[in-house]
């Protein structure tokens, strides 16, 4: 007797705008950063009342909040770009936000404003410190100019620098568990490093699978890691001690393991288990800060295994010298005219005009609003201005994933805080729940509606100690008015093709592709040089990856201007990865195979179809 199949419940499948609404960034606690929240901005703002300058407190408290949004993981000495740059721009934004507003009227102001929004918009085309710096700038300058306040412009950039450069100390000055462990100086970059060869480990587990590809990348961005963590500003040219300069040798040894782990990827053919021992052991050195003792040396039957060989002997060596050479690690090529020609070109255009329009329509109508007293008591109009920036980020996900988020954190942080209000003692209690909210930061700001709700309560509480009176209502209806605007502005069309950021980031990697291979194939002796444009070549691509994959997430509306970006990403990672494998078998026969030749063609035969994606074209 035949039975019919059971049949299977159907899989609930949410749409990628909806989905990622939901998406949570996973990981241990950073109990680091939740301590530095706790002593920032709360002790902050305790200060300002018990100095009598609670205006003040507020601003150095809103200061430290927004650096400890930008408190991520990483070493201390990256952190002090990470934090300081768009502090600075802060200030800045406070300083010209509070002039302005008082001595422009709406109309004026809001011109000014919508300027400054298309001038901040573009500068943050050009990497995540300078997209986190505009992002403050155009903050503060909301709340400089939509809170009236007794100081001066030039106190209240005073204050906002006192509140992040309080943070940013407590960065430097605090111990960490990767500092416990070893050198107090080197919290993140030793694990950074560590991390570099137990993903090359994982690589070479995965050749000749079909997880490959995804090592690859892994091992990608932990060489983009490990190198911010290095690459931090000094004092002095080069390493100062000792440690620091085994250190530094220790991450340059692992550029050619990374390349002839690739080339092996490449080639596809699997690999003995004892292939990944020697990577895990120099990855066990660098975490106890130790020598390596013998490794296990793999066969030297093809190009890339010899590679493999010669790089671990290379970095045998290294690690058991007493200290490394003196040199910086490579770092990305970018200087003042490559910012300039990001912030000009498609993706800063384009996003420099969708900001200036949200931000520019919400400030002309909080000021409307404000003027037609639809705010009742309340003096500030700063929180739907505010609230758009935050909103028009790309980086911070698809837009309908960011607009339902907002909403949905703000109705949640509002409601809490009503109750809170209600509940708590003037100003103690609610100093501590700031204190509180502080300390949430750091683990909210995995989910973007997590991180709106703990900021909306820790800003009521704020500016309810500076003598505001209860505003979740007002709050609820500015945020969801706030949506409104950037749902709107965020769907009209724009001068110029759509799509200019994933555009953008196509075509630096395209041409970050074309630099490597045709250094490649001019058979260089320069070694340095080649790793260099190596990193630069993977890196780009893993930006562009990422805004591809944000786009691809919007509403069909949006998300189709830049359908067939993937394909084109995924022909240039495998130029480069076939780019790789060509350098390390010209290392070792100075000519490359029919397959290579074979292979190296046909991707460049395809990315002729892409050509409109990765302008300027990329030739061999």
């Amino acid at each position: 007797m035949n039975r019919s199949p059971v049949p299977r419940p159907a899989v609930l499948s949410l749409p990628p705008w909806l989905a990622h609404a939901f998406r949570t960034q996973r990981g241990p606690v950073p109990w680091s950063a939740v301590t530095r929240g706790a002593l920032a901005a709360g002790p902050l703002l305790l200060a300002g009342v018990v100095a009598g300058r609670v205006s003040d407190g507020v601003v150095a408290a809103i200061a430290a909040m927004l650096a400890g949004i930008n408190d991520r993981p990483g070493s201390r000495r990256a952190s002090v770009r990470r934090l300081g740059v768009p502090a600075l721009a802060g200030a800045l934004g406070l300083l010209v936000g509070t002039y302005t507003g008082q001595l422009l009227s709406a109309v004026p102001l809001t011109v000014f404003l919508t300027l400054l929004g298309l001038a901040a918009g573009g500068m943050s085309a050009v990497g995540p410190v300078a997209s986190a710096a505009g992002t403050q700038l155009l903050v503060a300058a909301a709340i400089g100019a939509g809170m009236p306040a007794a100081e001066s412009g030039w106190q209240r950039a005073l204050a906002f620098l006192v509140g992040a450069g309080w943070l940013l100390l407590l960065r430097l000055a605090l111990p960490t568990p990767g500092s416990l462990a070893g050198d107090f100086r080197f919290d993140g970059e030793r694990e950074a490093v560590a991390d570099v060869y137990d993903a090359v480990a994982a690589l070479l587990d995965a050749v000749g699978g079909d997880t490959a590809t995804t090592r690859r990348a892994a091992l990608t961005a932990a060489l983009d890691h490990a190198q911010d963590a290095l690459a931090g500003p000094r004092l002095r040219r080069y390493a100062g001690s000792a440690a620091e300069r085994r250190l530094h040798a220790q991450y340059a040894a692992a550029l050619p393991l990374a390349e002839a782990a690739t080339a092996l990827a490449w080639a596809g053919e699997p690999l003995s288990a004892r292939a990944a021992e020697g990577p895990r052991r120099l990855a066990a050195a660098v975490r106890g800060n130790t020598g390596t003792g013998p490794l296990p040396a793999p066969s030297r039957s093809a190009p890339a295994l010899r590679a493999l060989d010669d790089a671990l002997l290379h970095a045998a060596e290294t690690f058991d010298r007493t200290a490394g050479r003196a040199h910086r690690p490579l770092a990305r090529r970018r200087g003042a005219r490559n910012a300039v020609r990001a912030a000009l070109g498609t993706g800063g255009r384009e996003y420099g005009l969708r900001v200036a329009l949200c931000f520019g329509a919400s400030a002309a109508v909080a000021q409307a609003l404000h003027h037609t007293r639809w705010y009742g008591q309340h003096q500030h109009w700063y929180w739907l201005p505010a609230t758009a920036v935050f909103l028009v980020k790309p980086d911070l996900g698809p837009l309908a994933s960011r607009v339902l988020s907002r909403a949905a954190g703000t109705v949640l942080g509002a409601l809490v805080f009503a109750g809170l209000a209600a509940l708590l003692p003037r100003p103690e209690g609610l100093i501590v729940l700031v204190a509180v909210c502080g300390a949430l930061v750091p683990v909210a700001t995995r989910n973007f509606g997590a991180l709106t709700a703990v900021v909306t309560v820790l800003v009521l509480a704020l500016v309810m100690v500076g003598g505001e009176p209860q505003a979740s209502v007002s709050r609820i209806g500015e945020t969801l008015l706030a949506c409104v605007i950037v749902l709107i502005a965020g769907h009209l069309p724009m001068p110029g093709e759509r799509g200019g950021g994933v555009r953008a980031r196509l075509a630096a990697a395209a041409s970050a592709a074309h630099a490597y291979l045709v250094h490649v194939l001019s058979e260089s002796g320069d070694r340095t040089e080649r790793w260099a444009l190596r990193r630069e070549a993977y890196r780009t691509l893993a930006e562009a990856r990422t805004a591809i994959a944000l786009a691809a997430a919007e509403l069909p509306a949006l998300a189709r201007h830049t359908e067939g970006t993937d394909a084109v990403a995924a022909v240039l990672e495998r130029l480069v990865d076939t780019t790789t494998a060509c350098a390390v078998h010209l290392d070792d026969t100075g000519r490359l195979t029919p397959r290579h030749t074979r292979q190296l063609q046909e991707l460049l035969d395809e990315l002729e179809h892409g050509q409109e994606w990765v302008q300027p074209p990329v030739a061999a």
